[in-house]
């Protein structure tokens, strides 16, 4: 950040800073709303797994294809949200993911079948990875560096929350019907207004979504440059507006429009930093975080709780990983990305070993582990304190470092990519778990292990991004060249 004249430093400019910081905070916490469905949406599944088994009467298998349909749809929306977001606009994009939020909200909710369900699962996942590429990117490109790493932790914040508000909401229905199967409103279940109920924050998403400007890269891009002056103005104030839409056009110089070419070297292959960007996507979901937020309460009832216990300590967890995320916010500028992926990877390791050996211990009694006085306190408290270790680290360092690692010319493809490669290692652990919850031991013992490999990662292959400008992010891919040649 520059300095002007000691006189500058006023009272006056001082409340002028706060003004463009209170807006770009007002505007980032809008585009995060997308991370609020995201998390809604991948979540809200967790109160409904058994009572549509039982309503479809349908095997492991095909629970686990239901489950984690949605996936296979984010996996998708990543993939082709950076190039839309390129062509039509960041905020168009988040349009058109409410609107896709909206419809598999209803839809699903009143499906006939399994395979509806399956059907509109998957077009509300394409808005949950739409979601996921845009919110990131969007909020980098309207951050200034000093405090971009607290606001890109604002999709994590949304995302727990809308995890944590679709299990309450999971909870209250089956509480006010007696059960998940049980009927509540207008002859439908109660597992069904778990998903009609989505709607709400969707049609939010979609109208807040018209409140706030367009990215002043994506504006620059497309050679509207006044508009993006008017826009960075609003964001940063009136000082070096030149100067920053100078760095922005530099860094944007290209001979051809962005495409998924612009990821490979010209002597062959993926450049060293979209490895990088795969890699971290790809370990946070291999350490097993999405079990607990999607079959936590299917996991405690197989160890004994019923289904009421169940959707408590659910809520529990979602609440703990809430507060685990804002930990993770006040730290992120201050110590850095690096060393809180270093110690989160080093806290699940351990969490995830002692649940690998809870459970694989555990006497098994009608085809189920039966945890006893002792091992089923230990195994609560492993989880939650997973959740703390995944919350403060892995869940939000990873989606600021996608947003911001990137140079510019190539961003929206590659965190496309490592969006996408997120999604598809989220759909392999989730739709594998309905036959593992008969082995958690070797389960768990398998995210311990992921665990391990990304602390490894993490110190061989990870650059510190702390405080530096999105037009410099171009060094870093220089600097991870010669690291990731044996990748």
């Amino acid at each position: 950040m520059t300095h002007g004249p000691v006189g500058d430093a006023s009272s006056g400019l001082d409340y002028e800073e706060s003004e463009h910081s209170g807006r770009v905070v007002r505007i980032a916490s809008v585009a995060a709303l997308g991370g609020l469905l995201f998390g809604y949406d991948s979540a809200v599944i967790n109160g409904a797994v058994s009572a549509i088994q039982d309503e479809f009467g349908i095997d492991n298998k095909t629970l686990g294809l239901a489950v984690a349909s949605a996936l296979l749809g984010a996996a998708a929306g990543a993939m082709t949200a950076g190039r839309l977001a390129d062509k039509i606009g960041r905020v168009s994009v988040m349009k058109i993911a409410a609107l896709l939020f909206l419809i598999s909200a209803i839809c699903t909710g009143l499906a006939p079948n399994v395979w509806i369900v399956v059907i509109f699962r998957v077009i509300g996942g394409i808005g949950v990875g739409v979601a996921s590429v845009i919110a990131p990117a969007y909020i980098a490109e309207t951050s200034p560096p000093r405090i971009r790493g607290r606001l890109g932790s604002l999709q994590q914040l949304a995302i727990v929350s809308g995890i944590f508000l679709s299990l309450a909401i999971d909870y209250g229905l089956a509480q006010l019907a007696g059960g998940s199967r049980e009927e509540l409103w207008l002859g439908l279940a109660a597992w069904r207004w778990m998903f009609i109920v989505m709607a709400v924050p969707a049609i939010v998403y979609g109208a807040l979504a018209y409140t706030i400007p367009e990215s002043p890269r994506y504006l620059v891009a497309s050679y509207r440059i006044p508009e993006a002056r008017r826009v960075l103005a609003m964001l940063l104030g009136e000082k070096n507006l030149e100067i920053t839409i100078t760095r922005i056009q530099d860094s944007l110089k290209a001979e051809k429009p962005p495409s998924w070419r612009d990821l490979r070297k010209p002597t062959g292959g993926l450049y060293g930093i979209v490895w990088v960007g795969v890699g971290l996507s790809v370990f946070q979901q291999f350490v097993g975080i999405n079990v607990i937020f999607y079959y936590s309460n299917v996991l405690w009832e197989a160890v004994g709780f019923d289904e009421s216990q169940s959707f408590v300590i659910t809520v529990i967890t979602s609440i703990t990983n809430i507060v685990t995320t804002l930990i993770a916010i006040a730290l992120i500028d201050k110590i850095g990305r690096k060393p809180l992926l270093l110690i989160g990877s080093t806290g699940m390791a351990v969490t995830l070993a002692t649940m690998a050996i809870v459970f694989q211990t555990a006497q098994v009694v009608d085809g189920k582990p039966e945890l006893g006085p002792v091992a089923g306190p230990i195994a609560l408290v492993a989880a939650n304190l997973f959740v703390v270790a995944f919350g403060m680290s892995w869940g939000p360092v990873v989606w600021v470092l996608l947003g911001e690692m990137f140079p510019n010319r190539i961003r929206a493809a590659a965190l496309g990519l490592a969006a996408a490669a997120q999604w598809a290692a989220n759909w392999l652990i989730t739709v594998t778990f309905p036959e593992l919850r008969n082995a958690l031991g070797v389960a768990y013992g398998f995210y311990a292990i992921c665990a391990v490999l990304s602390l490894f990662f993490v110190w061989r292959w990870v650059e510190e991004t702390k405080g530096m400008h999105l037009e410099d992010m171009h060094r870093e891919a220089h600097h991870h060249e010669p690291h990731a040649a044996g990748t």
